[in-house]
């Protein structure tokens, strides 16, 4: 959307920024852009104004959004976007001209957003608190005031019980704990009820191990290890350092709201029919599953389960996935590129020079940023913010289209409590530094910074060395996420100076590669063909011939896996060559014909195995006539065991039953029970 089909509104906040409204505007495509000085007290009426036309309207402001919302809702409008110009860009000791900066971040604010799909999550307020002594007293009676709270003490010392109470004390330690906000489930040891007769401290009835309880909110200030391995991350569960009141009192007020019906994205989707995970009981790829941190993801039969309700959206699983099968839709794939193109086109046709992509998380990286902003030197002109949900959902798809669109590079802003998270994020940052190495361009173009003192990131960006110019290529992010991010490495492989081999040697954890197949050992039984889950790996109707297409193969092992004569290795590599989409053959052998009707049925290097292998051998195959069955088509072998006095449909005759009398009547005749009933 471009400044002439919209109406764009940026003040210079009172003059403490430099803003100028030529370049911007003519970077968006359009006119000088107006500069207000107090849009949002004294020029109000502009704004107004602009909420009387139809055009849709964007503020440069983020500081003031309420009160701009509110005006416009009072007139039955919207505003389009609020973008933050000020501490994004304005707020900044670097010299260098901010307005390409200020152009790229109002240009992909302006962009169209799908909303994400949405779950109902339904609380009825019951509580579970517990913790230690009066704080934890205290806190349970704060939030029975919106909630139904039952109190779980681990420690019921220097507590004052008082003259009425108003839920029930028990006292215990959670042990497990499971679910997420409307339906937690917890298992309780040295469970007790509290006696009602209890005077000074309160007194408890026999405990009991195992006791099992369910509840919508669960409270947490034991002080002790998180009930969940992912606690910032699970809806309905709040925890609070006990020896911070200001932590328990946030935790007390952020919880106090959670009963009634809940709206909650579904930040990823699943295609099961290009899931890796599992064919046949043999196991493949399980990225997703060893990466996701609340444990969200697990095995299904051949594909995988997501609980959305307990999926907080880091994305790891869709950033991992070598096949796209769990694609991140909070915003989905191609939107994210889209804005990330944006940014970079905009900026750069503005005249900015060498931008850098920084992708952060609005609580951690926002105010990271504001606090550079208001204290410091505030972010470089070329660092250009892009804020997601989740830093971790970064793929190499979209850095490498990021690369291609213009940035020199990237920094992620992690939030230090998270560092523990970002397994997958670092193999996919591996992935794109042996990509770029192959191509011939410098690898060391993505940092991640989990700092959480601004003076440090804020030195950091400023001493940073950019790279080189990649390209300045806006490919359309069309098709699944293999599809996206070849289109990204074409670009990048075109400006490239590699050595000019079309193979480029990547980390075991790729998801492109080759296989490589022993012939010595493969007997062309095709078990991989039926196995391979990207139909990488095909087979030749009336032809012994394996064939395999690399560039569908996403590494998941499960054709290794499968093969009975171990013969397939994984060989991860990225091929260049234009006959990567095409077929090759791995292995071949002529035809074994049928020694009765000469129809073609096995491989012969198959049909000597099995003949090696079991003539002579194995009971069924003692005499030369049975082992000549070996030679012959399904049909031929059926007609000469018939003629052979067989009838191979025949089904085993049930055993007799044997009764007392059948074993007195053997005993007479001096016979044993089998003899007996064998004989006539």
């Amino acid at each position: 959307m471009s400044a002439t089909s919209q109406r764009i509104l940026v003040c210079n906040c009172e003059k403490t920024m430099r803003v100028d409204g030529k370049a911007i505007g003519h970077a968006l495509g359009g006119a000088e852009l107006p500069v207000h000085t107090h849009l949002c007290r004294s020029q109000i009426g502009t704004f107004e104004g602009a909420m009387e036309g139809d055009a849709p309207v964007v503020v440069a402001c983020t500081q003031e959004s309420p009160l701009f919302a509110e005006i416009a809702e009072e007139k039955g409008r919207e505003v389009s976007a609020f973008v933050n110009i000020r501490e994004m860009a304005g707020w900044t000791a670097d010299k260098a001209s901010i307005a390409p900066k200020m152009a790229a971040l109002i240009g992909a604010a302006s962009l169209p957003v799908a909303p994400a799909r949405l779950r109902a999550i339904e609380s009825d307020g019951l509580c579970l608190v517990t913790g230690r002594g009066q704080a934890a007293l205290d806190a349970a009676a704060l939030l029975n005031r919106t909630l139904s709270v039952t109190l779980l003490l681990t420690d019921a010392e220097d507590i004052l019980l008082p003259e009425v109470l108003d839920f029930p004390v028990f006292r215990g330690r959670v042990v497990s704990a499971t679910g997420t906000l409307g339906g937690f489930d917890i298992v309780v040891d040295d469970y007790a009820g509290m006696l009602p007769s209890s005077r000074g401290e309160p007194q408890f009835a026999l405990p009991r191990n195992g006791a099992k309880s369910s509840c919508s909110v669960l409270f947490d200030m034991t002080g002790n290890a998180p009930l969940f391995a992912r606690p910032t991350g699970r809806d309905g569960y709040f925890r609070a350092d006990p020896a911070d009141p200001a932590a328990v009192m946030r935790g007390v007020f952020d919880a106090s709201g959670y009963e009634g019906e809940f709206e909650k994205p579904i930040y990823v989707s699943y295609d099961a029919s290009i899931c890796a995970h599992e064919r046949s009981k043999k196991t493949g790829c399980t990225k997703c599953i060893d990466n996701c941190p609340p444990s969200a993801i697990s095995p299904d039969g051949d594909n995988i389960l997501i609980d959305t309700a307990i999926c907080g959206g880091c994305g790891n699983c869709a950033a991992h996935c070598p096949t796209g099968a769990v694609s991140y839709d909070y915003p989905a794939r191609a939107q994210s590129i889209e804005r990330v193109q944006t940014l970079a086109r905009t900026y750069l046709a503005a005249g900015g020079v060498a931008p850098v992509l920084m992708v952060h998380e609005r609580e951690h990286g926002a105010s990271l940023i504001n606090a550079m902003a208001r204290f410091g030197r505030g972010l470089p002109a070329n660092v250009i913010p892009l804020e997601m949900h989740s830093t971790t959902a970064l793929g190499h798809d979209l850095i490498v289209a990021a690369l291609a669109a213009g940035f020199r590079s990237l920094v992620v802003l992690v939030d230090p409590r998270k560092s523990g998270e970002l397994h997958a994020l670092h193999e996919e940052i591996g992935l794109t530094e042996a990509l770029l190495t192959g191509l011939g361009h410098a690898p060391d173009r993505v940092r991640i910074v989990a700092e959480p003192d601004p003076e440090i990131v804020e030195a950091l960006l400023y001493d940073r060395q950019e790279a080189a110019e990649i390209a300045r290529t806006a490919f359309a992010p069309v098709g699944g996420k293999r599809e996206v991010a070849r289109a990204g490495i074409a670009v990048a492989a075109a400006a490239g100076s590699g050595p000019g081999d079309d193979l480029i040697r990547l980390p075991a954890s790729a998801p492109y590669g080759n296989i490589l197949v022993d012939k010595e050992r493969c007997t062309l039984c095709m078990a991989c063909v039926s196995a391979c889950p990207a139909d990488a790996l095909r087979d030749t109707p009336g032809k012994p011939e394996l064939r395999f297409v690399e560039a569908a193969c996403v590494q998941c092992g499960i054709c290794a896996a499968t093969c009975p004569e171990t013969a397939i290795t994984l060989d991860p590599r990225y091929n260049l060559a234009p006959t990567v989409m095409q077929p090759v053959t791995l292995n071949e052998d002529e035809p074994a014909e049928c020694t009765c009707c000469g129809k073609p049925f096995a491989a012969r290097g198959m049909l000597d195995r099995v003949r090696e292998t079991l003539g002579g051998k194995h009971w069924m195959f003692q005499t030369e006539e049975r082992v000549a069955l070996l030679h012959m088509c399904e049909s031929c072998r059926l007609e000469a065991l018939a003629a052979d006095g067989g009838d191979p449909f025949a089904i085993a005759q049930r055993p007799k039953v044997r009764t007392t009398d059948d074993y007195l009547e053997a005993g007479r005749r001096g016979l044993t029970v089998d003899d007996f009933l064998t004989t006539d």
